[in-house]
């Protein structure tokens, strides 16, 4: 595995190539995470990240697409783009074995210190001092799920950030490490879910969106109007468990996923409805709440044999790809935001 440096890198020109290479080549021109800062007409920077997993292509491309607009004239405001994983992109892989995730290194995680968690400590400083218009993290889902924007406050200024990509937005303030989290403490910060990586949509949605980051002069002083959104709070995420074997097609696993699974993905689905099949003593899921709680029980019981949920909740993240799932986890579970008031 090629070896990261904990020390920045940061350049205020683009490689030569760039706004053309394939995505699987860009470690030849950024071998390593770096820091791109290009000037614009207004100063306060539009932070865009991409490829924190190496096999979600949608943001590069989008970034590509937005370069290629303004490659004879002056870009709105200041943007500063940050390629990670460009090595796991290399091999179309979320990350690398003996990596850790990208996107679970920044400020606030949990993971032990590293060169990544350096140079993601690093990232922030800089990007204080230099100064925020906003934060865009793009990423790509496996399973099948619509383009939805992720906040971690509910402030006016990320929900206006937020509903600029679309209705569906969700509110989330685990799992911890995460780049738009650590952002969120200094900027309006948002994570864009484009779909699956490889759709022309996707990369046409996120360069919008990015183009009309970098025309928006301000975020709207006014609260936004709760028929605008439908606003969905993360509530627990589900692990298989370390010592259980699962699969899709293997009947002989502890766990029997059900094919169709990924079908549930911002569904609301009722109490009852099964997963899998399990012939395991003990269940093979775990469930953690946003204070990283136990509460398995509190979703999910064997019942005949089966995986089955115990109360009403709506999944996210479900799908097929078992090394993801191995690698990250099942799925998040999430219910509707009820609004205290008409107005957020």
């Amino acid at each position: 595995m090629p070896s990261t440096s904990s020390s920045l890198k940061q350049f205020d020109n683009l490689p030569p190539g760039l706004l053309d290479i394939p995505v699987e080549a860009l470690h030849t021109l950024v071998p390593e995470p770096a820091l791109f800062h290009l000037p614009g007409k207004r100063p306060e920077t539009l932070f865009v990240s991409v490829l924190l997993h190496g096999n979600e292509s949608t943001g590069f491309l989008a970034v590509q697409q937005l370069l290629q607009k303004y490659r004879e004239q002056s870009l709105p405001r200041g943007l500063t783009l940050f390629f990670g994983n460009t090595q796991a992109a290399r091999h179309n892989l979320r990350r690398l074995d003996g990596q850790p995730d990208f996107n679970r290194i920044w400020p606030g995680t949990g993971l032990p210190a590293s060169a990544e968690t350096a140079w993601a400590a690093q990232i922030c400083q800089v990007m204080r001092r230099r100064g925020v218009f906003a934060s865009v993290d793009v990423h790509n889902n496996t399973g099948r799920n619509p383009h939805y924007a992720c906040i971690n406050k509910l402030e006016p200024e990320f929900l206006h950030l937020g509903a600029l990509f679309g209705r569906l937005l969700v509110y989330f303030t685990q799992p911890k490490g995460i780049q738009s989290g650590a952002f969120a403490e200094f900027c309006p910060a948002v994570t864009l879910e484009c779909g699956r990586p490889g759709q022309p949509y996707g990369t046409e949605h996120a360069f919008e969106f990015l183009d009309s980051c970098l025309h928006l002069r301000e975020f709207p002083a006014h609260p936004l109007a709760r028929q605008d959104v439908d606003i969905f709070h993360t509530v627990a995420q589900v692990c298989i468990a370390e010592d259980a074997s699962f699969s899709f097609t293997e009947a002989g696993a502890d766990l029997l996923l059900d094919s169709g699974l990924e079908r549930l993905n911002f569904t609301e689905i009722a109490a009852g409805t099964v997963f899998g099949c399990t012939a395991a003593a003990r269940l093979p899921v775990v469930v953690k709440d946003n204070a990283g709680l136990p509460v398995t029980e509190r979703f999910f019981a064997i019942r005949d044999g089966q995986l089955t949920l115990q109360r009403p909740t709506m999944p996210s993240m479900l799908t097929l790809d078992e090394r993801v799932i191995r690698q990250d986890c099942l799925c998040y579970l999430m219910e509707r935001l009820a609004p205290d008031a008409e107005r957020l």
